[in-house]
């Protein structure tokens, strides 16, 4: 079973002391949702970059990430204006399990999306907390929009809702800023995020796609899942 939970905003320059704050409480809240994949509920994480060994992340060593961070700038000549990219691995995870995490934040590309990537792969009947993986990375990362979604929900909305890839959508799970909270249809069931947006819970993960086709036509056509304009100049719509 994979399951991937994403957040996407607009540009948005921080400092590698803000990333690394934005990278803790992500790594922890994670730690804490998914203690079946590393069998505790403070497990070490592995660095993967581009080029070099990895090193270990512990639960609170912030300094290590914050190096981590700086790292990853040296390595690329054009983090400044694309943002810092970040991989991570759960280290020795439970079997059956694999938790990754990848992020590019921190610039302010004018056509290039931010983002915070959680990919999680667990074992067939895990359950897995979809809404509150999502609203980690959004209370973590504010984001734009975000979803928890997978390939079933990915091909339906491709198919029979002309879904392009690289535009806003939602999943099983939807994240809106506040900005694209108000233009949600009324009647649509929302779990609001204090100074962060809306969470929109949609189905149960499995093979009936519908309710997830549903929604995203009826955000779509509300204008909730306009894209930002480009270039771009903001964060969030």
């Amino acid at each position: 079973m994979r399951r991937v939970v994403r957040g996407f905003w607009g540009p948005r320059p921080e400092s590698v002391e803000a990333l690394t704050g934005r990278w803790s409480a992500t790594l922890a809240r994670l730690a804490g949702l998914l203690t079946d994949a590393g069998g505790s509920d403070q497990p070490a994480w592995r660095t993967v970059p581009v080029t070099g060994s990895g090193r270990t992340l512990r639960p609170g060593d912030d300094a290590a990430l914050t190096e981590a961070l700086r790292t990853a700038q040296a390595a690329d000549d054009w983090s400044a204006a694309n943002g810092t990219s970040l991989r991570v691995l759960l280290a020795d995870p439970a079997p059956g399990w694999k938790v990754e995490v990848a992020g590019l934040a921190g610039g302010r590309p004018e056509f290039l999306l931010q983002s915070l990537i959680v990919t999680v792969v667990a074992p067939d009947g895990a359950r897995l907390p979809d809404a509150e993986l999502l609203a980690a990375v959004a209370e973590a990362w504010q984001p734009d929009h975000g979803d928890a979604t997978d390939r079933t929900v990915t091909a339906a909305l491709k198919k029979e809702a002309g879904f392009k890839v690289g535009t806003p959508a939602v999943g099983w799970v939807g994240f809106l800023s506040p900005g694209r909270a108000d233009r949600v249809p009324d009647g649509s069931d929302g779990r609001e995020l204090p100074g962060v947006g809306v969470l929109l819970d949609i189905a149960p993960p499995g093979d009936d796609t519908a309710p997830v086709v549903r929604a995203y036509e009826a955000l779509r056509d509300a204008g909730a899942l306009d894209p930002l304009p480009q270039p771009m100049d903001r964060p969030v719509l």
